[in-house]
């Protein structure tokens, strides 16, 4: 992984997530001869919240559909990339070229329905939100840690 900033964002994720997003990052950089960076990684729920509002309660454009707790940021199970120019950030760049390098079960959201986001990737782990968000809300987590026991 070539960026320090990245590297600090994806060790908050969710640890059964944390080896996953690396390699698909590193085997991206290594084959597109590209730096990437997590720009999000794990979100609360209220800053989700937060973002679902904008466009809708305050002010700004409309970033997301997901309401907090339906979010897999949430969970420490998603992230949006940004390719990195030097040391400028390019959210422009053409996600996905980045697929060849997604491994099975990986989600785009440049494929979601309603709000593409094409800087998201998400692993479910065969996890629907609603099931997470249950156990949150049981506060059913890995012992010793902020993380939902997936």
């Amino acid at each position: 992984m070539r960026d320090a900033i990245s590297l600090e964002r994806l060790n908050k994720l969710h640890p059964k997530v944390i080896e996953v997003f690396k390699k698909f990052i590193e085997d991206a950089e290594a084959g597109l001869d590209i730096t990437i960076r997590i720009a999000q990684g794990l979100r609360t729920i209220e800053e989700q919240n937060a973002l679902y509002a904008q466009g809708r309660t305050t002010p700004g454009k409309k970033v997301t559909n997901a309401r907090g707790g339906s979010s897999y940021h949430n969970y420490g199970t998603a992230i949006d990339v940004l390719r990195m120019n030097g040391k400028q950030a390019d959210w422009n760049y053409d996600t996905s070229n980045l697929l060849p390098y997604m491994p099975e079960g990986m989600v785009w959201g440049g494929n979601f329905k309603t709000i593409k986001d094409k800087p998201h990737f998400e692993f479910t782990m065969g996890n629907n939100w609603r099931t997470l968000l249950a156990k949150y809300n049981k506060k059913d987590f890995i012992p010793g840690t902020q993380y939902v026991n997936i």
